[in-house]
Parts: C-alpha cells; sequence; structure tokens
C-alpha cells in the first residue's frame, strides 16, 4: 500500500472519530516501509485539546501498546493547560517556537523555548504544560496507549462539548 493511501486512510479514521478519543482511535497497521512527505498530511480538530489545535495521525492507534506517531500544529497564542500522559511522550519541534514547562499549572513565565530541532520527553505522569506565540508545530511519538488528563478537569474540551 502507498504512504499517501496509508496516511489517507488514517484521516478518514480520525475525521470519522471526531474529536480523535486515543481511548477509541483505530490507525491502520503497516507491515512494510511507511513514507510520507508533509503534503500528503491530512489535518483535522483534536477534540482532546482546546480549540484551534489540528492532529495528522501518521503511525498508531493510540489505544493500543504500539508505536505512534503524530504531528500537531497550534495557531499562534495557543495554551494547553496542565496534563499528562499514560505513555512517554517524545516531542520534536517542526517548525515555530513551542514554549514547554513543568508543573501542575500553566505559567508561561516558567517555560523553556523549543525551537525547530528541539527535543523534549516527559515521563508517564509528569504534569506539564505549553503555549505557543506564533504557529507552531510538532511531531509526537511513543508506545501507546496514549491518553491525555488534565490536572484540572474544568480545563478539558471534552467535558465542555
Amino acid at each position: 500500500m502507498k504512504a499517501s493511501s496509508i496516511v489517507t486512510t488514517l484521516a478518514a479514521i480520525t475525521v470519522a472519530l471526531g474529536a480523535l478519543d486515543p481511548s477509541t482511535a483505530r490507525a491502520q497497521a503497516h507491515t512494510d516501509h511507511l513514507m510520507v512527505v508533509p503534503a500528503e498530511l491530512k489535518w483535522s480538530d483534536v477534540g482532546s485539546l482546546p480549540p484551534g489545535a489540528k492532529i495528522a495521525l501518521i503511525e498508531g492507534p493510540l489505544n493500543e501498546a504500539k508505536p505512534f506517531t503524530m504531528r500537531l500544529r497550534f495557531p499562534a497564542n495557543y495554551r494547553i493547560p496542565a496534563h499528562f500522559h499514560t505513555a512517554i511522550e517524545h516531542v520534536t519541534v517542526i517548525s515555530g517556537t513551542f514554549n514547554m514547562g513543568a508543573g501542575s499549572k500553566l505559567d508561561t513565565k516558567a517555560t523553556r523555548a523549543l525551537g525547530p530541532g528541539s527535543a523534549a520527553i516527559m515521563q508517564v505522569g509528569a504534569h506539564h504544560f505549553a503555549w505557543t506565540k506564533g504557529e507552531t508545530e510538532i511531531q509526537v511519538h511513543g508506545v501507546g496507549p496514549w491518553t491525555i488528563t488534565y490536572v484540572n478537569p474544568t480545563d478539558d474540551p471534552r467535558k465542555k462539548q
């Protein structure tokens, strides 16, 4: 199967799920090389993050103990409240500046600016937060299952729908 077909299938699954709930997301497994260029990525909304974020699922599924790779795109002045994950999260900044901090409350003054090529690794359960000043794109990979839990449950956009 061509890489573009795999990406199209993954995008269709993501759109069908609407909010991309990691507990129910399913991606087609690949048994051969997967090669993707940026123009082949299919972007959709992310219901588990505040409105405005976009996701392109490259490899999954997120809800199983298997490798996953996704790209996330954030608009300018975007905020991700303090949260944690059930899997180690590896982040690589593709473009823009991703400002990250550790702790249980978003504090823009307590972050480190990560530019293109920078990386961050958050361990399971580690509380962290992020924000952008300009448009920013990151790639996240790890081994699932991957979920996001907000430190303050009222920050969870899935509970506001």
